[in-house]
């Protein structure tokens, strides 16, 4: 479906259930999801979503994404309060990739930092150049 109609024009809509359908989920049933602030473009975090945590991020308009290390839905925030409303969610031209457009609450990141990109690489060094805004310990009492 995304291949198929990549030339048509502005405006072209299919069924939702036909773009999910034609979504290319891994082996294990999973899509790679970019988490992005919506108003100022800040790359939050790299997550997973299976087809029902699309689905109920679209009816909610919560951001649930599906954690591989608890095998299970993960509403983001659901621990911690930092929650993340959906502003838009798209897919990239092969379906393969989607983009979580969100309004973050406080830090992204379970270190307490607002994202999870605080690892600088550059020359010969990896630097952390970003401080936690909320100690991990009080984010998950």
């Amino acid at each position: 479906m995304f291949k198929e109609n990549e030339q048509q024009a502005e405006g072209f809509s299919v069924l939702l259930g036909e773009a999910l359908d034609d979504l290319a989920f891994n082996d294990a049933g999973l899509i790679p999801v970019i988490a992005q602030q919506h108003d100022t473009g800040e790359v939050l975090m790299f997550a997973w979503m299976n087809r029902e945590a699309i689905e109920e991020t679209l009816r909610t308009g919560r951001v649930c994404y599906y954690s591989r290390s608890r095998g299970t839905l993960w509403r983001k925030g659901e621990s911690s309060g930092q929650v993340q409303t959906l502003r838009e969610l798209r897919a990239d031209c092969d379906g393969d990739v989607l983009l979580a457009r969100v309004d973050q609450t406080g830090p992204a990141c379970h270190t307490g930092r607002r994202d999870c990109f605080y690892w600088k690489l550059d020359g010969d060094r990896a630097t952390i150049d970003k401080t936690p805004l909320i100690d991990p310990a009080d984010l998950y009492k």
